[in-house]
């Protein structure tokens, strides 16, 4: 296990952690959250051996395998494949031990190398390390092309499956879903489900952590606080227990106040001058109940818009693409018949490279359309976050110098004040205070810059906002201020988003972009998720088969044929059947109706023979699920209190593997849910 014993942690003058104790058991998945600069990324390099303790002790074991992702961006001509697969150190390892074996002929050694390559996995090390990588939204085609070939974002996607491909026994994550859209977050979040060692996670996803976390580690003012559950469990144990800091601290301070008033009443009075010392010392010994010293919440709304055209805009019959260098169009949408109304929350979902940043350019107006017509409502105002945003800032700038020029350019039509002190005020309400105006934005965190495009946006009273991953570099507070103001915007929203809590508490209507179509999604987001878990698995059977079928054409000498894309992972939305003449059906003849109520009963008969098991199975799963549910948390209260390590350790492994069962049972739930849906709807039709 790992154990911190009143460490004490400093970066620079700074103390991080504060004579800190907590332990983290094997096998538990841990997500750690705080604000931003709390900390966490610092515990992160104590734990990764990159800083080390100021005081205290600070124990992990020293056979454990660790995996992190690493934060610089590769620079290499190696393949995707190679790369990621160079992340499974222990399979390096034994390949270079084999080639030495080979260099000086030592057949022994050589039978122990292919042994041990036999252990490492080195027989499916290739499809594991491209399963990762398809996994997290590559397509076949790109799994040979060098990393170099790929932007920013993708690079560091290949770190994820870099890391993940390394064999460890504990693995950290800093913010692995940042570079990632929703298809890839979900299966991440089913990989790491899987996951058989110790995990600790910094996310500011809360239905990330509530996912794949079953402990919680707080970074407040110095401290480190452990809850068990997941993130959700954390915020209703932290509020009981603030609940019951701030009632002990009035309790307190109403007893004090009764004591002093004693003291000062009687202090003087030779027959009472006893007691009143008595208590003065009472009063010292006491040990004093700090009050709820609670964070300032950071919030902020949108400006009620000057007007509100409806419909905002209209979509007609357009396509949407790109121009390369030589002015050559490529089409991605096409046919695309869409309008857009005044208060609308349009969540728009689709995965990754089918449109869905083509289609909000488009709208935003910095790109064209390839055909047909976007008209907009008369006085449109449109507020855009980029996904590049935060690039086009300009570094050598401060925020106040940005507020200033945009109030230059836009200022005299939006009638909003332009004085700096308004401006400095202004940017107060965004969390920019005192010198941090005057700062360059190239050296303020990812988090800042996102409150400062969004102080931009706000100060330009859109009617429109087209916000395209907006919470990249927002932590869980920004994004909760972020959802509760668009919650109370009177305009209208389109929202692009790997956050499932922002989507959910905001759209109310979702469009889905795929196969070069948009139409509306009929369904929420938990039909969505279980759409991409199910279309990852057709894809991969696909690309599975397709290896085959070039195995056995290579074989007989057939030309091969390229496997197909895992990245067209988008249904297309459903059309409206043409309607002709021909395609009504004649009306079948009428059935007398004691035959037909002997077919409807042999149909109900046949209906129920094929439920009756999987409904049987379903309520054995119900009864084993909530067994292990009355085990989890007998698991976790046993935790938290002292016990010898041997028994800790047997604590962590029963919870693991109950976690893992757990897993299995409700994958394996959705599966009976599905098939008895399908009986159902195959009687029915």
């Amino acid at each position: 296990m790992i154990t911190l014993k009143n460490v004490t942690l400093r970066r620079g003058a700074k103390v991080v952690l504060g004579s800190v104790s907590a332990t983290i058991n094997p096998g538990e998945n841990v997500g750690l959250v705080g604000r931003n600069g709390a900390g966490k990324s610092s515990l992160f390099a104590l734990l990764s051996g990159k800083l080390h303790e100021d005081g205290g002790d600070f124990y992990i074991p020293t056979s454990w395998r660790m995996a992190e992702v690493a934060q610089n961006m590769p620079e290499t001509d190696q393949s995707a494949t190679e790369f990621v697969l160079e992340g499974d150190t222990r399979l390096a390892e034994v390949q270079q031990q084999l080639i030495e074996a080979e260099a000086s002929d030592d057949g022994m050694a050589i039978a122990h190398a292919y042994s041990d390559l036999h252990d490492a996995g080195a027989h499916d090390a290739v499809a594991r390390a491209q399963a990762l990588i398809l996994g997290l939204g590559f397509r076949v085609s790109e799994l040979d092309h060098p990393v170099n070939s790929f932007s920013g974002g993708w690079r560091m996607r290949l770190q994820l499956a870099r890391a993940l491909m390394c064999p460890s026994d504990l693995l950290l994550l800093d913010e692995p879903t940042n570079h990632l859209d929703l298809d890839a977050l979900v299966w991440l979040e089913a990989w790491l489900k899987r996951y058989a060692g110790t995990m600790i996670v910094i996310s500011h996803d809360r239905e990330f952590l509530d996912a794949i976390t079953n402990v919680t580690l707080q970074i407040q003012q110095g401290e480190l606080n452990r809850y068990g559950g997941n993130y959700s469990k954390f915020e209703e144990l932290r509020a009981q227990q603030l609940e019951l800091q701030q009632a002990s601290f009035s309790k307190q301070q109403e007893k004090m106040a009764h004591l002093q008033k004693f003291i000062d009443r009687f202090k003087a009075k030779a027959s009472k001058a006893k007691q009143a010392q008595s208590r003065v010392k009472q009063l010292e010994r006491m040990e004093k109940i700090g009050p709820v010293l609670a964070e300032a919440d950071f919030t902020f709304e949108f400006k009620e818009p000057a007007n509100l055209p409806n419909p905002m805009l209209a979509i007609s019959d357009a396509s949407f693409g790109y121009l390369d260098e030589e002015g050559t169009p490529t089409t991605i949408l096409t046919g695309v018949n869409r309008s857009v109304l005044a208060g609308q929350r349009i969540g728009i979902l689709g995965a990754n490279g089918q449109g869905k940043s083509t289609l909000v350019k488009t709208i935003a107006r910095t790109m064209k359309a390839l055909g047909g017509s976007v008209t907009e409502g008369k006085g449109l105002n449109i507020g855009y976050f980029a996904q590049q945003e935060l690039d086009v800032l300009r570094p050598a700038e401060n925020p106040l110098e940005h507020m200033i020029r945009l109030a230059k350019e836009l200022g005299p039509d939006l009638k909003q004040p332009s004085r700096e002190q308004d401006l400095r005020s202004y940017l107060g309400t965004f969390n920019f205070t005192g010198d941090m105006v005057k700062q360059a934005v190239g050296t303020m965190s990812g988090g800042e810059k996102a409150r400062l495009v969004l102080a931009m946006i706000v100060w330009q009273r859109p009617n429109l906002l087209l916000l395209d991953e907006p919470t990249n570099h927002l932590d869980l507070a920004t994004r909760e201020a972020l959802a509760m103001a668009l919650n109370d915007f009177d305009g209208t929203v389109m929202l692009v988003s790997h956050d499932r809590s922002l989507l959910r508490s905001v759209c109310e209507d979702f469009w889905m972009v795929g196969r070069g179509v948009v139409g509306p999604f009929d369904g929420d987001l938990d039909d969505y998720q279980r759409y991409l878990l199910e279309e990852s698995k057709r894809l991969r059977e696909e690309a599975r088969l397709a290896e085959q079928a070039q195995t056995s054409a290579a074989s007989a000498g057939a030309p091969v044929v390229a496997a197909p894309s895992p990245v067209a992972a988008a249904p297309a939305p459903a059309a409206a059947p043409a309607s002709s003449p021909d395609s009504a059906a004649a009306p079948s003849p009428s059935r007398d109706g004691r035959e037909q109520r002997k077919i409807d009963a042999q149909t109900r008969q046949q209906q129920a023979e094929k439920t009756r098991p999987l409904k049987k199975e379903l309520e054995q799963i119900d009864k084993r699920l909530a067994a292990l549910s009355i085990e989890r948390t007998a698991l976790e209260h046993k935790l938290t209190e002292p016990l010898p390590p041997a028994e800790i350790a047997e604590c962590g492994r029963r919870l693991k593997a109950g976690n893992d069962e757990t897993a299995q049972l409700e994958e394996r739930w959705l599966e009976i849910s599905s098939a008895l849906e399908e009986i159902s709807t195959a009687t029915a039709g």
